[in-house]
């Protein structure tokens, strides 16, 4: 049994372990009682986190974030990273919301959407996935294919591996393999923090810049809008929920999974704000305002303080890494999602059959599109910034509906009370109006 501590760490929303056995008008069937040994969280260690909420944290930061955050750095020098940090809470909630629809429902977005609010609107929501999704397959793909440059591979190779690669990943017939590649894939995004370290910034100059804030200069609020667009992505909350059902999460597991979800948070953030520093140590500092258009630019632009080697390595295997992994979870929230929306049978746990075509069919014509388009022509950078604007113009619709299933799907003790409840949906709020406010901006 929880002893009286523990108890005091359970959040009001989430239901004390005796709740969890209490019967509950709205509560699946599927919902098995709480198994306090399963708690454990310390003899577990790291393996306890790793999971749907580490994955998709690891692919938010992906191609078109690593370039957001390094197009700020060099524009703009270490002011947007008061941006990122304030970033982490808004996060974390909004995933974490997303966890517990998805444990204690045992169904994806898609499905909760159709089923509380019509077809229409699960349409919709549903076109919001789809626009956002072959974005963020698009820039992956011409990551992908900006890292083989460096290396003086033509994307005529490296695109249509990586497509083959992805694809396969998926027909495993396994959750848990598919989860565990895409994790070690995301994990290549760590360099990036010895390699800020290594460009020696100022931490006076830090301590300067996070407290000067331009919001009076239109470009860094565009750069800033893209910002919030590269860390709230709609194919997160779309995957994740679906992975948490895929994956077989029970309700006793919520608090490992919110855990989960706090750990790849932190790391996301810490890998974009090493990202800006990286680039205004040493970019900003000796090029003020340069723009950077292609990875190899980016690359060149660091090889006077890396190396040439160096640089190469560092910023490819980051950006490869970054670009798998995002692609592998957006087109699985995207066929998750049109599968949840149009009914069809869907699980990564059963290999390609009869039953399960359309939603394998859908997961692997994303990959060969977002190819095509890429290997017929791509302009990197300019691409990223504007999908990451258009998908911060979608937050009001994303979160619209995330808060109202919040509200209207789960029981109610699994539902936000008291203080968390008003502090979250102030900070979603706010980023809807954010979004709201940018629409006149970005036409």
């Amino acid at each position: 049994m929880m002893n009286s501590a523990e108890l005091d760490m359970v959040p009001a929303w989430s239901g004390s372990a005796a709740a969890a056995t209490a019967p509950a008008d709205g509560l699946p069937a599927r919902v098995p009682a709480a198994r306090p040994h399963r708690r454990r969280w310390l003899a577990l260690g790291l393996l306890a986190v790793w999971g749907p909420g580490l994955v998709v944290m690891l692919a938010d930061t992906d191609a078109g974030s690593l370039i957001t955050a390094a197009q700020s750095g060099a524009q703009w020098g270490y002011r947007m990273v008061l941006p990122q940090l304030v970033l982490v809470p808004i996060l974390f909630a909004v995933q974490e919301m997303t966890v517990r629809l998805g444990i204690v429902t045992g169904k994806g977005h898609g499905a909760l959407i159709r089923e509380r609010f019509g077809r229409n609107w699960a349409l919709i929501s549903a076109g919001t996935l789809f626009v956002s999704g072959v974005g963020a397959l698009l820039t992956e793909f011409a990551g992908i294919a900006g890292v083989g440059q460096l290396f003086g591979i033509p994307k005529g190779i490296t695109v249509p591996v990586a497509a083959a690669f992805l694809i396969g990943i998926a027909m495993t017939g396994s959750y848990r393999r598919t989860e565990r590649i895409g994790i070690a894939l995301g994990l290549a995004e760590l360099v990036l923090i010895p390699a800020m370290l290594i460009a020696h910034p100022s931490l006076h100059a830090i301590g300067h810049d996070v407290g000067n804030i331009p919001l009076g200069s239109s470009n860094y609020v565009f750069l800033l809008a893209a910002n919030v667009g590269a860390v709230i992505m709609p194919w997160m909350i779309f995957y994740q929920q679906s992975a948490v059902v895929d994956k077989g999460l029970r309700a006793d597991q919520l608090r490992s999974e919110r855990r989960d979800t706090a750990v790849g948070a932190l790391l996301t953030q810490m890998i974009m704000i090493a990202v800006v520093i990286l680039f205004a140590a040493t970019v900003g500092l000796r090029h003020h305002a340069v723009a950077l258009n292609t990875v190899g630019q980016m690359s060149a632009a660091l090889q006077p303080f890396l190396g040439g080697p160096g640089a190469r390595v560092l910023l490819g295997a980051a950006m490869l890494g970054a670009a798998l992994v995002a692609a592998l979870v957006a087109s699985l929230a995207g066929a998750w999602g049109m599968a949840e929306v149009f009914g069809w049978k869907h699980s990564l746990n059963a290999r390609p059959a009869r039953g399960t075509a359309r939603f394998y069919v859908a997961y692997g014509l994303a990959h060969v599109i977002g190819a095509i388009v890429v290997l017929a022509s791509f302009d990197l950078v300019s691409l990223v910034v504007d999908v990451e604007v258009m998908n911060a113009l979608l937050l009001p619709i994303v979160l619209g509906f995330l808060l109202a299933l919040e509200a209207k799907a789960l029981p109610s003790r699994y539902r936000m009370h008291g203080a968390y409840r008003w502090v979250v949906t102030g900070l979603c709020l706010v980023v809807i109006g954010f979004g709201l406010f940018m629409i006149p901006a970005a036409l």
